[in-house]
């Protein structure tokens, strides 16, 4: 299991998270929510190795993940998206998936002799198809709509083949259709055993998609649970939802 314990992260004395603890199983999808400067972005940015902690600890299936960079962490089977799509520009939509699934394998896999065309086409073809993306295998990625391009980057995370993967903003930018078939696949692969913890600010990604919640409010876990128990809150109903689940639209 992901297990956070007592994680704080400061800034010049501020203190962007102050002790949040919680942990996510395989196979299940977990939603981090929160206001604005609630800390959720730098909570996440700690799990996925992109700040050092000030305090606590992160670990994956016994492993702690504390002091490894993100190439060390996709070695132990944590994979993340960014909030804005990160991906190849200059090259296909295939060629940006078979290029992930040789670095993958490690730098000798990826070999100035060999074309990368001709290296891991049939596990690139299957996570296109994996992810929807299939019918537009040999398109340029430049001009990709954004949805794509989102759908391509979750495409490079599986290509490390993750046992704990990390979305941040997976629906961001995205129509509401968008959001909803995007998060389904999401959904779909917590079901199949995969971990999937991911911060959202749109509500609609987070009600029927998650199994569990987590509401951080001031640097601290405010509450936990199914959407409809959180909802119910009152902390979280005051200093979030406001009046309406619609208020956290905002």
């Amino acid at each position: 299991m992901l297990k956070v314990e007592q994680l704080v992260k400061h800034f010049d004395g501020v203190k962007a998270v102050d002790g949040v603890s919680f942990d996510v199983l395989p196979g299940q999808c977990v939603a981090l929510i929160g206001p604005n400067g609630a800390g959720k972005s730098t909570c996440f940015a700690c799990i996925a190795g992109q700040y050092a902690l000030t305090g606590g600890h992160v670990s994956w299936n016994g492993q702690a993940l504390d002091k490894l960079p993100p190439a060390a962490r996709l070695r132990h089977g944590v994979a993340r998206t960014f909030q804005v799509a990160q991906v190849f520009e200059a090259l296909t939509v295939l060629q940006n998936v078979q290029l992930a699934v040789q670095a993958s394998r490690g730098p000798k896999a990826i070999s100035a002799f060999k074309t990368l065309d001709s290296q891991s086409i049939d596990t690139a073809l299957a996570l296109l198809a994996q992810t929807g993306l299939e019918a537009l295998a040999h398109d340029d990625v430049a001009s990709l709509p954004y949805g794509a391009k989102k759908r391509l980057e979750l495409a490079l995370a599986l290509a490390a083949s993750p046992t704990l993967l990390l979305l941040d903003e997976p629906a961001a930018g995205l129509a509401e259709a968008e959001r909803a078939s995007l998060m389904q696949l999401v959904k779909k692969l917590a079901a199949q055993g995969m971990a999937v913890l991911y911060t959202e600010h749109n509500m609609d990604a987070v009600v029927g998609v998650a199994d569990r919640v987590l509401v951080l409010i001031e640097g601290r876990l405010a509450a936990q649970g199914s959407f409809e128990a959180i909802a119910r809150d009152p902390t979280v109903q005051r200093l979030y939802l406001g009046e309406g689940e619609g208020a956290a639209h905002a």
